[in-house]
Formats: structure tokens, C-alpha cells, sequence
């Protein structure tokens, strides 16, 4: 079914709906929150019965989004069955959902609607509406509102304009197209503050983020052979910079800023998890380089130019090189 035959049935969806559940995925990033946030000031002006759910703290620096406030963290306060509609935004996997469980055994009642940029990992929704060639998932959203003729508020504008600037580094990343640049300015147009998201979202960096910025900056090196650069972050170098508390998609952004490097053709952020796991963020700016097929070889996925995998294991450093025991 071609996408604005999707948008248009979830429309249908949306407005047929009695309860809403409105879901992202944990530690939710700006598109993250953004999202929710969008469809939040939707569901209000409908009068919708809904909750909101993103598993994991939200991060203060959003607090400018209208309705921030109203997104639970805590799963304990999500009756999973009241909902007859799903609305899931950003999670390619059901698992960064934290409803795994519930989602695998909803009754044949309650419909999922899923709003997506990334490849897909598991098959969910009742209706997928997915474009991997969407740098963020609100600019999916957008179509969404303008293929239903949707009025596009001051509040929905700064919640598109906040998920596309965090999720493209302030469009600095590679997969930023004249479309994503076109919706930008037009959600200036129609209110978004952008020095407000800029100043929150870009400059507004605690001390343990700027220092963690700072290892990995100092870490970084290129493997002559393959071109390819990488830095290593030991939970050693996490402890120090005190930011084992941080939100941890701050190491995306780390990686999307070192993917700038001149004449590699790739760079790879590996990062030390205190539970036993080694994620692995690889990017790359180069037209011929495909990471994700790295990453999918890893048991990850991803993007082309933005994929990620997870194994098992711990780093230690034997005078200047690493090892993954």
C-alpha cells in the first residue's frame, strides 16, 4: 500500500479511536519526545481519551515542548489493555518499546499503528508507515498531517522542528535533503522558536556531557588500512567524566560529529556498558560506504549512513590499544 494510502487509513484510525495509547521508545531522544509531544496536541484538540508512555527519564531540556509533562515513565502506571489504538513513534525493534510482552499478546481488538525512520527490525504494526529515507520520524509526521489537511500549530511546528534538528545534528548530517531543509523553514514560518530549541538542545550541555565529548574526542583514531576511524569510551572513562547518569543518546550525537572526520570513509563510536555490553555506533559521510552492512554482520542494523550494534563483552586497555574480553 503506497504511503499516503497509510497516512489516510491512520487518519481513519485515529479519529474511530476510544483510548489511545501513545508509545516511543526508552530514553527517548528529542525525535522521540517530539513525536509523542505531536500527537499529544492532536489527540487534546480531538478530545481523545490517551496516555502517554516513554520508558525512561525525558530529559529536562525539552521541557519547552507543550505537553512534556503529561508523558509517563513509568510503566507500572500503563494499563496496556484499556487502549484500542497504539500509536508507536521511532522504535524499529518492539523491544526499546519496553512493551515487548504486552505488544506480542494485545488482544485482536487494539490496532498498532507504527511511525518510523528506521529499518525495520520487527514486524508489529497493523499499519507500518515507515521511510527509512526520512532523517527523522516527525518529518514522517508532518506528511502525515499534510496529506490529512491537518492544521499545523505553533506547538506541533516546534515539536517537527525539534525531532528533525536533533536528529540531524541542526541538519548537518548527511542525510538531510531539500525536502527536510523546505519543512524547516516552513515550520519557522508557522511558529517554531528555533533559537529556543537550539539553545536546549545543542548548547545546553551539562559538565559531564562536555567532558565524556572531550574523552572521545581525545580517543579517536584512524586504522590506516581501512580508513576507518574509531574512539573507544571505557566505563573507566565514563566513571571519570562523571556521566554515568547521562541520558545515553548523547553518544549518537557524539558519533554523528566524529563521522565529519576528513577522508575516512567511516568512524565507529564504542562505548562500554556497565551491564556487560559493548554498543558500537558506526557513521559514515562517505557517498560509497554502507555501515549498516557492518552492522548488520554484528547482529545490529541500522541506516546506511547511521547503524548501530550491540555484543557482548567488556574493553580493557593494554598501554595504547583495546581489547574486547
Amino acid at each position: 500500500m503506497p504511503l499516503e494510502k497509510k497516512h489516510q487509513e491512520a487518519w481513519e484510525k485515529i479519529k474511530q479511536a476510544e483510548n489511545i495509547l501513545l508509545v516511543s521508545h526508552l530514553r527517548p531522544d528529542g525525535d522521540a519526545v517530539s513525536s509523542v509531544c505531536t500527537w499529544i496536541e492532536l489527540l487534546e484538540k480531538l478530545n481523545k481519551n490517551y496516555r502517554a508512555f516513554c520508558d525512561g527519564e525525558v530529559e529536562e531540556s525539552f521541557e519547552y515542548l507543550s505537553h512534556i509533562e503529561k508523558i509517563y515513565t513509568n510503566k507500572e502506571k500503563i494499563n496496556f489493555s484499556d487502549f484500542d489504538l497504539i500509536i508507536i513513534s521511532d522504535c524499529g525493534s518492539m523491544s526499546r518499546t519496553s512493551l515487548e510482552e504486552e505488544i506480542k499478546t494485545k488482544n485482536l481488538n487494539q490496532k498498532i499503528i507504527e511511525f518510523d525512520h528506521h529499518p525495520r527490525v520487527d514486524k508489529y504494526a497493523d499499519i507500518e508507515i515507515r521511510d527509512p529515507k526520512a532523517p527523522a520520524t516527525t518529518e514522517i509526521i508532518y506528511d502525515f498531517f499534510k496529506i490529512n489537511q491537518l492544521k499545523i500549530n505553533k506547538n506541533i511546528a516546534n515539536c517537527i522542528l525539534t525531532g528533525i534538528f536533533t536528529d540531524t545534528a541542526n541538519l548537518l548530517y548527511p542525510n538531510v535533503t531539500d525536502k527536510t531543509a523546505k519543512i524547516s523553514s516552513e515550520m519557522m514560518r508557522l511558529g517554531a522558536n528555533l533559537p529556543k530549541i537550539v539553545q536546549n538542545t545543542w548548547y545546553n550541555k551539562s559538565l559531564p556531557a562536555m567532558k565524556i565529548w572531550g574523552v572521545a574526542l581525545s580517543n579517536l583514531k584512524i586504522n590506516k588500512k581501512y580508513n576507518f576511524a574509531f574512539s573507544v569510551l571505557t566505563q573507566e572513562d565514563i566513571k571519570k567524566s562523571g556521566a554515568e547518569n547521562i541520558n545515553k543518546d548523547i553518544y549518537s550525537s557524539i558519533a554523528g560529529f566524529l563521522s565529519n572526520l576528513h577522508k575516512v570513509k567511516g568512524v565507529a563510536l564504542i562505548v562500554e556498558e556497565a551491564n556487560g555490553t559493548i554498543k558500537i555506533s558506526f557513521r559514515s559521510s562517505d557517498p560509497q560506504t554502507d555501515v549498516s552492512k557492518i552492522a548488520i554482520a554484528m547482529g545490529g542494523g541500522g541506516h546506511a549512513k547511521a547503524s548501530s550494534a550491540v555484543i557482548e563483552g567488556k574493553i580493557t586497555k593494554e598501554g595504547e590499544n583495546y581489547k574486547i574480553i
